[in-house]
């Protein structure tokens, strides 16, 4: 019997997550088909969408519940909901998937969540651990030791040590009305849509000073960086348009016509395509990153705003890894099979049963 290493499965598949702002579902969307496989019922306003290193879970935040919706991937249901501050607006995941940063527009602050228990650990809160005004964005660095904030009303970024949940550096000088905020693969640059400037800001993360300002579209919202660092993508909501910037250059190097009003933006762990939710039409714009052109539209809820796209499978680490990971596959192909094997005995009896009811009538009709 040949094992099924190809077996797909919710963690192996590439899948996009979708946050429905009027419909409060997240749309799962399959990456191979552009087809969405599942809806999701979550809380009100489902605004930011994050998804665990490993896969299996995706975290939600909910503006009008306070609230944030877990969701296990395999069965695209919600697991859990946790109460964190007011109107939370963003959510990031640490690199080892142990705590979840949700950024809550409504009390300044900012909820710490272990992804073990799915509690609230800690609160970094304005004035005792000042966060700033309306922080909007959230990104972590690549080890882990530094959460990035965006502070909407005050045009700067806090910068947390994850470690003790405390800011220890505040960036003026960024643009105004700074919004989504996203760090490069090897933790080095990190770029901010500077919403109300038509720029995105670049931040040196080691001294954490602004080395540089790129002109980009109208109202630029959401932003993504390739796994390869060398291009970020930024949404621009009054535009219709996808910036795409050259982060050796810090020059916009295309511009992709998408669908109305494009918020959120992702791309897959090949770095192939780039997903963006257009938040007036209901859909969902698929780039072919190598052309940088739309190639798909898939429809979704209403008003979709954030997406997310499952990563890459992770490689076992250790011996034991391995071996869980071997076992696993061995058993999932033994049920592919068993189930095989199943329908094809049933389809054996069907035929059977047939048979012999045709030769019943026969006989019947002998007999007369």
């Amino acid at each position: 019997m040949g094992v099924g290493l190809g077996t797909a499965t919710a963690q192996t598949q590439t899948r996009a997550y979708v946050t429905n702002e009027f419909s409060s579902t997240v749309s799962v969307i399959d990456a191979t088909t552009n087809t969405v496989i599942a809806t999701i019922p979550v809380g009100s306003v489902p605004a930011a969408v994050a998804i665990t290193p490993d896969g299996t879970r995706a975290y939600v935040t909910n503006e009008l519940d306070n609230t944030v919706s877990v969701i296990d991937t395999a069965s695209n249901t919600v697991v859990a909901t946790i109460a964190v501050g007011l109107v939370p607006t963003g959510v990031a995941i640490t690199p080892d998937g142990t705590r979840a940063y949700v950024r809550n527009v409504g009390d300044n602050s900012v909820s710490v969540i272990d992804t073990a228990t799915n509690t609230v650990v800690a609160t970094i809160l304005v004035g005792a651990v000042p966060v700033g005004l309306n922080p909007e964005g959230v990104a972590i660095t690549p080890d882990g030791t530094r959460a990035y904030v965006t502070n909407a009303l005050d045009n700067t970024v806090s910068v947390i040590d994850t470690a003790t949940n405390t800011v220890i550096a505040t960036i003026p000088a960024v643009g105004p009305f700074p919004e989504k905020i996203a760090i490069t693969p090897d933790g080095n640059r990190a770029y901010v849509t500077d919403a109300a400037g038509a720029s995105v800001s670049v931040i040196d993360t080691a001294t954490n000073t602004v080395v540089a300002t790129v002109p980009v579209g109208a109202f630029p919202a959401g932003v993504a960086i390739t796994l390869d660092g060398t291009r970020t993508y930024v949404t621009n909501l009054s535009d219709r348009t996808v910036s795409v910037i050259s982060t050796a250059t810090n020059t916009a190097v295309a511009t992709i016509p998408v669908g109305l009003f494009p918020v959120g933006v992702a791309i897959t762990p090949d770095g192939t395509r780039a997903y963006v939710t257009n938040s007036l039409d209901n859909t969902v714009s698929v780039i072919d990153t190598a052309i940088n052109t739309e190639v798909a539209t898939i429809s979704v809820g209403a008003r979709p705003f954030a997406v997310a796209i499952t990563p890459a499978p992770q490689a076992p680490k250790s011996k034991e890894e391995l071996q869980a990971w071997w076992v696993s596959e061995v058993r999932s192909a033994c049920r592919t099979f068993q189930e095989s094997r199943a329908v094809r005995q049933l389809r054996r009896a069907s035929l059977a049963l047939a048979r012999r009811s045709k030769s019943h009538r026969a006989g019947a009709r002998s007999a007369e």
